[in-house]
């Protein structure tokens, strides 16, 4: 069989789940025409299927190699490195994916748009659940010193009742919890909603501009795309310009109220 007829079963393979045996039609045309991108490229999506995101690396990483504009290549490497938590680099190449997709024309729907959400989300949920472990360390040593603090003055009281101090103790530390319990319920609601993210680079808008297709960007990601990939709506394919772009005021306002009850956004 050549090449080409490999792949074609492979595809087929893979279209009926069978992920394995499609590898091994992909690899065998590779011993035909090592040198063709799409053999790795369809690989690397078999590996991620199978959640073997290393293998899936290795092939993404000569796919590109061997074309440096292959945008599946690109996109089957972020998925790969959401699958390692590598998420920087998850979101680095979902955005060369998505910027490369525009350049050629080509169209992924919502699909780029939701992995780097998601990559962009896993990556908040790893900096939050550090951040959980650390403020259950300082509660846990600060109900530690009041403990001590309890013990010192049980020892040394003479004339305070131990009923006093106990109530006291266990004051402190209905304090501290409810502190922490503020903490937590301000941590749980820490996500920026879809429709106050830009389509084009996926952050918290900030002077966001809607075009005739209804669709908002953030003003300088719109205007870079106008100038350096075409005049066309990236999400629409529409055909657009710069002055068909109109300030988003009734968005603006409901971001600038996000931005002011949830001062963290500048770290998300």
């Amino acid at each position: 069989m050549s090449a080409s007829q490999l792949k074609t079963q492979g595809n087929s393979l893979f279209s009926a789940g069978q992920y394995g045996q499609a590898i091994e039609c992909y690899s065998k045309a590779m011993l035909k025409d090592p040198n063709d991108a799409k053999f790795y490229g369809n690989r690397a999506l078999c590996y991620n299927r199978l959640n073997k995101f290393q293998e899936a690396m290795v092939d993404t990483q000569r796919a590109v190699e061997l074309n440096a504009k292959y945008a599946k290549a690109y996109y089957f490497q972020g998925e790969a490195q959401i699958g390692l938590e590598r998420f920087d680099d998850a979101v680095a190449s979902l955005q060369k994916a998505s910027q490369l997709a525009a350049e050629q024309g080509q169209f992924f729907g919502d699909e780029i748009t939701m992995k780097i959400r998601q990559a962009k989300t896993k990556r908040w949920q790893v900096i939050e659940e550090a951040r959980l472990k650390q403020e259950i360390e300082l509660q846990t040593y600060l109900n530690g010193l009041i403990d001590d603090q309890w013990k010192r003055r049980l020892d040394a009281s003479v004339s305070v009742p131990t009923e006093d101090i106990d109530a006291e103790c266990e004051a402190r530390k209905n304090q501290v919890s409810d502190l922490f319990a503020v903490v937590d319920d301000r941590r749980r609601k820490r996500d920026v909603p879809d429709n106050l993210c830009c389509q084009i680079s996926y952050e918290l808008m900030r002077d966001p501009v809607i075009t005739p297709s209804g669709v908002s960007y953030e003003r300088s990601s719109i205007e870079e795309h106008l100038k350096r990939v075409g005049h066309f709506d990236p999400l629409t394919r529409t055909p657009l310009t710069e002055s068909d772009l109109i300030p988003n005021l009734a968005l603006k306002e409901i971001i600038n109220d996000f931005a002011t009850e949830n001062e963290w956004v500048d770290d998300y």
